[in-house]
């Protein structure tokens, strides 16, 4: 399930990023040793915790991808190249954390069902693709802005924006007029993503986004990792990798959930009824000999795509609003936690990475 740009190339908006104007907008802590810092350059945002040791640099005009995690020199996400200059011959975002939009995943046609009526893509447009339509159509856009890039004597953030109701060829496709706003902060170590969604139509929308980490271990080899998967139930799926509606406890997938070698395993598996904490939260982790990652998914995301297939180096604990096909699947009645959001209100929604031992 390697993520590939639909619209825009992937060299394209990492050579806008990289001639882009640079700028500091840093609050400073006068009077004593700073620990956060915040600032852009040529179009990187980059986020420092001197506490912690750690740095997350952010391209809003490459998707806002998140390209690097860095936990005392140890980057906790895939980003197969030297140096952020480097990316710029990229044809694909299978790194870093990308967001998934209009829609997460892959839908069973060229079209999605909302509010009763069916809405066709226009496959003449290029920026949808295939039989089965996956991930949307943003992870590469270019078109977000930053509003601030910040600090005070807790966190570092930048909030960007992209307001998906300017672009005809993106609403003639997904025709929910939207605002999307995406808080990266850095705080204690732990790096929130934080999703902010208006809804500007005059009808209801469905919500129905998701992020696709890919997460790296550097203390052991891919054949030593372990996961745990916080949910309580598995979606089958067919050939095409769709679920069937079926369901079954995750215990018939998964011996222990808490504990999933993947040696010899391939997982591209969906699961929902999410296993929470007091606060709302579900967390799936992976583990090396010392190193672990969390991933806190906040209550608004009610499933998580695992993708981890054997002959590669990464893990990946997709937060999703709702689970493979969602949208179709709750048409035909076959899925009941579609998050519709009412026209005028905001969705709103986090989730935390967490790193230790390293």
């Amino acid at each position: 399930m390697l993520l590939r740009p639909a619209n825009t190339s992937t060299a394209t908006v990492l050579l806008l990023a990289l001639a882009a104007p640079s700028y500091t907008n840093v609050e400073k802590q006068s009077g004593r040793v700073q620990q956060y810092d915040a600032e852009e350059t040529r179009g990187v945002v980059r986020l420092h915790d001197a506490g912690s040791d750690a740095t997350v640099s952010i391209i809003p005009s490459a998707g806002n991808l998140t390209v690097e995690f860095r936990v005392r020199g140890h980057n906790v996400l895939r980003f197969p190249y030297e140096s952020i200059a480097d990316f710029k011959g990229a044809e694909s975002v299978s790194m870093g954390i990308p967001f998934l939009g209009p829609w997460a995943d892959r839908l069973d046609e060229q079209a999605f069902y909302a509010n009763g009526r069916r809405f066709a893509f226009d496959m003449s447009l290029g920026n949808v693709r295939g039989a089965n339509p996956i991930h949307g159509f943003l992870a590469s856009a270019s078109q977000w802005q930053v509003l601030e890039v910040k600090t005070d004597s807790q966190s570092a953030w930048v909030t960007s924006r992209l307001e998906f109701f300017k672009y005809p060829s993106w609403m003639k496709q997904f025709p929910f007029a939207h605002a999307v706003e995406m808080t990266h902060r850095l705080q204690g170590g732990v790096l929130e993503v934080a999703t902010r969604i208006e809804n500007l139509s005059g009808e209801p929308m469905p919500v129905v986004i998701g992020f696709h980490p890919y997460f790296q271990l550097t203390d052991s080899a891919h054949d030593e990792w372990t996961i745990s998967v916080g949910a309580r139930t598995h979606w089958p799926v067919a050939e095409n990798k769709m679920p069937t509606g079926q369901t079954q406890p995750i215990e018939r997938f998964f011996d222990d959930p808490r504990s999933v070698a993947l040696k010899g395993r391939d997982i591209d598996d969906v699961f929902s009824d999410l296993v929470r904490d007091e606060q709302g939260r579900a967390v799936m982790a992976m583990n090396g000999k010392s190193q672990r990652l969390e991933v806190l998914l906040g209550p608004k995301y009610r499933a998580v795509v695992v993708y981890a297939p054997s002959n590669r180096d990464f893990v990946c604990l997709e937060p999703e609003a709702g689970i493979i096909n969602a949208l179709n699947l709750a048409h035909r009645g076959l899925y009941k936690e579609l998050q519709s959001l009412p026209s005028g209100n905001i969705w709103q929604e986090s989730f935390w990475v967490r790193p230790s031992g390293f």
